[in-house]
């Protein structure tokens, strides 16, 4: 599957209060960032993480930055080291840095700084249910959401898992700034459609910046 906007402009569509997408931004650091997540997971590999409940999550995950995302029997925390490699979880490239500033300024988050960034991969079929991201200390900080690759569904509904939800398509190079009102919305991705993506082969990447630690 080809972008056929691939040449235009970025823009920018109001989701909710605190909550923008940016069309289309990411696409001049598309190259860098594979790179990217290349060196990300040729030190932590890609995993399908096991939750709380024993459920196997379709995504496959792992991390980067001074604190990663994991799951234990006791459920959800960041933490400095990955449980697979019993290694410090890789350093969060600067092209991820980067563009992850300027998004969340674009965005109206000028003091966000990342320590931790979740890579997901999504074969098709893959999904993430609705969900909360709660588990962040400081609910101030946005969430920084950057898709590459296959268009997903992005499912975003409001502080209730049985708010209305607005459905929108995500496409490569496309990024989801949310905080503020919205920053504790419910949210998730549809089970992705097989195709093919001339950047990412058959499945999507998705890049989500957050802090995880406690502001300084």
């Amino acid at each position: 599957m080809l972008d056929l906007f691939a040449d235009e402009e970025p823009w920018q569509e109001p989701l909710a209060p605190g909550a923008v997408v940016l069309r289309r931004f990411a696409l001049p650091h598309v190259e860098a960032l594979m790179r990217g997540i290349a060196q990300v997971v040729g030190q932590s590999p890609l995993r399908h993480m096991v939750t709380p409940g024993g459920y196997t999550m379709s995504v496959a995950m792992t991390n980067c930055g001074r604190l990663g995302w994991t799951t234990n029997q006791h459920g959800y925390l960041y933490a400095p080291v990955d449980p697979q490699t019993a290694q410090p979880w890789p350093e969060m490239p600067a092209a991820f840095t980067a563009l992850c500033h300027k998004a969340s300024l674009a965005a109206g988050y000028p003091e966000f700084r990342p320590d931790a960034c979740l890579i997901n991969r999504y074969a098709p079929g893959a999904k993430l249910s609705l969900h909360q991201d709660k588990d962040e200390p400081d609910l101030r900080a946005p969430i920084v959401s950057v898709s590459l690759g296959l268009p997903a569904i992005f499912q975003f509904g409001g502080l209730k898992r049985n708010d209305p939800l607005q459905r929108l398509m995500l496409e490569h190079g496309d990024i989801v700034v949310w905080g503020g009102e919205s920053r504790l919305f419910y949210h998730g991705i549809a089970p992705l459609k097989a195709g093919y993506h001339p950047v990412t082969g058959e499945c999507r990447y998705n890049l989500t910046f957050r802090q995880a630690g406690n502001s300084e």
